[in-house]
């Protein structure tokens, strides 16, 4: 159960993110700067790349702790980039002022927070387990 958990919070910013940004409002937007491109893809590239290296720590390797902490590190920096935004100008709405959300709350949040608290409950189950083993 604590694999499967962190394998779709994996699947989240590994997989689905990159799919939802690949397009015209991200990474092939006209009116964001080449800069700013280059730094969203290098952004996708190197989580998609820890989303891998996560599955096989978790699936070939047994590592749960040390892909369930990578995990949360790469969902963790979205979350605090959320909450400062204010500070450098950042924002999830798009140029039109239009924003993604689901149940009021906007999606990256929802989803990112819903997987950082599947992850956290994850490793407290795994820890569990093995006190428990011991």
């Amino acid at each position: 159960m604590t694999r499967l958990s962190i394998t779709l919070s994996i699947v989240l910013y590994a997989m689905a993110v990159p799919y939802l940004e690949i397009n015209s409002t991200h990474v092939f937007n006209p009116d964001w700067t080449p800069h700013a491109k280059i730094h969203e893809v290098w952004q996708l590239i190197t989580n998609t790349s820890i989303g891998v290296l996560c599955l096989w720590l978790l699936w070939a390797r047994n590592q749960i702790k040390i892909g369930a902490l990578l995990s949360l590190l790469v969902m963790g920096g979205f979350l605090l980039a959320y909450a400062l935004q204010d500070l450098y100008g950042g924002s999830m709405k798009y140029l039109d002022g239009s924003e993604k959300t689901l149940l009021g709350i906007n999606i990256g949040v929802f989803g990112f927070g819903l997987a950082t608290l599947l992850v956290l409950i994850s490793l407290l189950i795994e820890r569990k387990s093995l006190t428990a083993r011991s």
